[in-house]
């Protein structure tokens, strides 16, 4: 029986077993199975080193563990080394590969390709690295990144490009990388440096955050007439790359974002 399955910190809320379930029954692969794996840091490398041997064939990875996914990895694609951290591991031969799914995923979700555009991006952690690494190498003119931790958000600067600010202003594009709105929506507008009332300052705004329901970002940009991307279809984009690399098939998106966009 082929295995994956997602790792996290936490990860009960998480929809990758829905969405990858529900490609298996679209296509018929009736013996594999996704589940989720939650995994503290400290015992992140040694689980990881044990998937193959209880069966699996990979793993996506969430917060906290992306940085850790490529440390923990034998070999890493271009791209994963280039951003600093990887959310797709493939296990093969006693040996771990790591991907990073989440800037094309990011790309291909956008309405718009990010050539000559500017960007804010909240957040200096896995998903941000990512984010950043895929607009600068797909021409966006401007790239800002805001962290609580300002020394974080410089550090990421340093390595991939763009700058740090210290406050929030106007963009073409708001990507939040952030937790934020994962386990409380309401704290929202209280730990970003935003108002519902300034996102009419974007052109777009994404949140890689994703709930049952919209995200109080989504939902406040909407109000405001702002095109969005919630992190479903992201999750969804990205999911799909890995999908494909574990299966040697094409991933059914419709199939995924239905089984996506139902029940935990």
């Amino acid at each position: 029986m082929p295995r994956l399955g997602v790792l996290g910190y936490p990860v009960a809320h998480s929809r990758s077993p829905a969405m990858h379930e529900a490609a298996f029954r679209a296509l018929s692969l009736e013996d594999w199975r996704y589940q989720r794996l939650p995994v503290p840091p400290e015992l992140f490398s040694e689980t990881v080193r044990a998937l193959e041997g209880a069966g699996f064939l990979g793993a996506n990875v969430t917060i906290p563990h992306k940085q850790a996914a490529l440390t923990s990895a034998d070999e890493a694609s271009a791209a994963a080394r280039a951003i600093g951290a990887a959310n797709t591991l493939s296990f093969a031969g006693g040996r771990i590969e790591a991907e990073n799914t989440d800037a094309p995923g990011l790309l291909a979700a956008l309405p718009e390709p990010p050539l000559g555009r500017s960007a804010l991006v909240l957040g200096a952690g896995g998903s941000a690295r990512a984010v950043v690494w895929a607009l600068l190498s797909q021409g966006a003119a401007d790239v800002r990144v805001w962290n609580r931790t300002p020394a974080r958000a410089e550090a990421l600067c340093a390595e991939l490009g763009g700058h740090a600010v210290a406050t929030a202003a106007g963009a073409d594009l708001l990507v939040n990388c952030t937790a934020v709105g994962l386990r409380d929506p309401a704290a929202t507008f209280k730990e970003l440096p935003l108002s519902a009332d300034s996102l009419r300052n974007y052109g777009c705004v994404v949140d890689l955050v994703y709930s049952e329901a919209e995200t109080a970002l989504i939902g406040a940009a909407r109000r405001a007439g702002v095109a969005v991307v919630d992190g479903l279809e992201i999750l969804v984009q990205q999911g799909a790359l890995g999908f494909r690399r574990w299966t040697g098939r094409q991933a059914p998106l419709d199939a995924m974002r239905e089984g996506a966009r139902g029940s935990p």
